[in-house]
């Protein structure tokens, strides 16, 4: 997705009816424009722009997409642009509201870069009862249009917390008394054999690379997924889904906020 244009600085777009309806149920006060291609039907959501929205929709050009959107976009005729500053919330604000207890359970994102493994592993936090999803600015995919649309609107039903660096908050997560595990194929520690009686923090590394040494060291544990000899190891967003599943399944009353 390109830049968007200075007086758009803060602003992202999101496209499609799901995921623009996703906006509207949960969290309505971010939409600050939007639009609609002539022709555009659908009753639903009609209703709760009337209702919701409060803004006036501007007439979609298929040909020349807001925010630098490209042709490629699946946007079925409606696109909105949302505050990014007011989707993501403060580490410091939002930890200082968590009394953390054995089911409470944060991802953290350390440098990962496609925006699609982004999008996908917000969904899974949101559907295996994850607290939060932690996200620094440096060295990783920023929230997107793409993002927001590949969660499935996720994104807007799950804490987006900002933080400033990955293991300067681990040292503080340590500090209220999270258990903090990195994953890594290698991983001494199996997942199958973990029962998470601690607060739990997950932290997924860069998609190549995986996590870098200090953040390693900085973990109390490096968790591995047991699999197949025949399959040497699984993307990113698939380690994460398995391993947020097995921690749901020992905390299937997750805290959720």
């Amino acid at each position: 997705m390109l830049p968007c244009s200075d007086m758009e600085k803060e602003l992202i777009y999101i496209f499609g009816k799901h995921a623009v309806e996703e906006a509207l149920n949960h969290r309505p006060k971010l939409i600050k424009e939007l639009y609609i291609e002539l022709g555009f039907t659908d009753d639903k959501i009609f209703s709760k722009l009337n209702r919701l929205a409060r803004v006036t929709p501007k007439v979609l050009n298929p040909k020349k997409l807001p925010g630098g959107l490209r042709g490629e976009a699946v946007h079925q005729g409606i696109i909105a642009g949302i505050s990014v500053d007011d989707l993501m919330l403060s580490y410091k604000e939002f930890v200082q509201s968590i009394i953390p207890t054995t089911d409470t359970c944060f991802l953290i994102l350390g440098e990962v870069q496609d925006p699609h493994n982004v999008g996908a592993v917000i969904r899974s936090a949101a559907a295996f009862g994850v607290t939060a999803v932690l996200i620094p600015p440096h060295n990783q995919s920023p929230v997107t249009g793409t993002v927001v649309k590949v969660s499935a609107g996720m994104a807007f039903r799950i804490p987006l917390v900002e933080i400033r660096n990955v293991n300067a908050t681990i040292h503080d997560l340590k500090e209220r008394g999270f258990w903090i595990y990195g994953l890594a194929g290698e991983g001494a520690t199996s997942l199958s054999e973990e029962s998470f009686t601690k607060p739990t923090a997950f932290v997924l590394g860069n998609e190549g690379s995986g996590l870098r040494a200090k953040t390693r060291d900085a973990c109390d544990a490096l968790i591995s997924i047991p699999i197949h000899p025949r399959c040497e190891s699984l993307n990113a967003a698939a380690s994460v889904a398995v391993v947020l599943y097995a921690w749901n399944k020992e905390h299937p009353n997750s805290l959720l906020l």
